[in-house]
């Protein structure tokens, strides 16, 4: 089938036309993560030509990504991410090349994958996460457009564009406080759609690099969609950043995964075995309600993030546990924190044991 009508509709644009058309076909596209902010970014750029998107993803598709994540269906429940996009990014687009990394992006690999691509897109939703993103976006002189959302509520920047200031300009370390995710807070899918399509339009902006068409570099945005108030903020290029004050050489790239961590996992075969355990069960009181582990002790997740830590024995081994093994991996990281030893996650949550025999 004929495609060359494909992009008229924006090359008829006086800032695209055919010039920036042709720069649109040429440019790659890195996008770490194709969750919420992802999904949306992914479909724009696919549908607008960029010639050539990574996608950077070790995550699965489960059923309550579909609320947000519209790039993915219910057939494609328990398929890599990166590569359920891939299928229908191509179905989308067949003129484009997309490569997928089936992997979490860390310190090993993050340089190396961006020095491949124009422009970084972040699509997560952890401090670990984005400040390794920055930090290696400064390292390999490329820009990144940032996104975050919780609730109602999103921001967006673009960073370490022509030499404009950098995330740790705006957030030098991580907040000492928790700061929950999506899954523990709550958002509403429409909000990471307005997200993740304004970084693609800021992605579209620094890719023609038209006089009028400029992208959100040296400027902080914010909008809350209960009210639609929305905010745009200059930020400053910190002369002392952590970072981007730095020569790229002296630039370390550190990382502590969100996932694995250093919190010891069990199966559910194994929390069965180890009997003298004590079973923590951190979902909330609704979810305890409708079943739960008999023998377990109840601590929400949410009274943890509220500062409510209990005294737990020291003397014998504690396994938390919710409904998949999320929840309870970011307890177990609440706890360890808080001087609580011995504190192991089981892996794949009330469900899993369900399903053990």
């Amino acid at each position: 089938m004929s495609t060359q009508n494909r992009y008229d509709r924006q090359r008829i644009l006086s800032e695209i036309g055919t010039a920036g058309q042709t720069k649109i076909s040429e440019a790659s596209v890195l996008c770490i993560g194709a969750g919420g902010l992802g999904c949306p970014a992914l479909l724009y750029l696919a549908a607008a030509g960029v010639g050539r998107i990574g996608i950077v993803d070790f995550d699965v598709v489960e059923e309550t990504n579909l609320q947000r994540q519209v790039l993915f269906d219910t057939s494609q429940i328990g398929q890599n991410k990166a590569q359920a996009a891939k299928a229908r990014l191509n179905a989308l687009n067949s003129e484009i090349d997309i490569q997928v990394y089936a992997e979490e992006l860390s310190d090993k690999n993050a340089l190396t994958l961006f020095e491949k691509y124009d422009i970084i897109i972040d699509g997560t939703d952890n401090f670990p996460a984005k400040f390794l993103i920055n930090d290696a976006a400064v390292k390999a002189r490329k820009p990144f457009i940032y996104g975050s959302i919780l609730g109602f509520d999103g921001q967006l920047a673009v960073f370490n564009h022509q030499g404009g200031p950098c995330y740790r300009c705006l957030f030098p370390e991580a907040p000492k406080t928790h700061i929950p995710n999506c899954a523990q807070a709550g958002v509403i899918g429409a909000v990471a759609g307005m997200i993740g399509t304004t970084q693609a339009m800021e992605t579209i902006k620094i890719i023609v690099d038209h006089e009028s068409f400029k992208p959100l570099a040296g400027k902080f945005w914010t909008i809350d969609m209960r009210s639609m108030e929305n905010k745009l903020l200059a930020l400053p290029k910190n002369p002392d950043c952590p970072t981007c004050s730095k020569a790229k050489e002296d630039i370390i790239l550190q990382y502590s995964s969100s996932v694995c961590g250093v919190i010891a996992e069990v199966t559910p075969q194994q929390a069965k075995d180890k009997q003298t355990a004590l079973l923590i069960d951190v979902r909330e009181i609704d979810e305890w309600d409708a079943g739960h582990i008999e023998g377990a002790r109840h601590i929400a997740l949410s009274a943890l993030m509220r500062g409510d830590i209990p005294k737990l024995p020291k003397d014998c081994e504690i396994i938390l546990y919710c409904q998949k093994g999320m929840r309870s991996l970011q307890a177990a990281h609440i706890l360890k924190a808080h001087g609580c030893p011995n504190i192991m996650n089981m892996t794949g949550g009330y469900e899993a044991w369900l399903k053990c025999s």
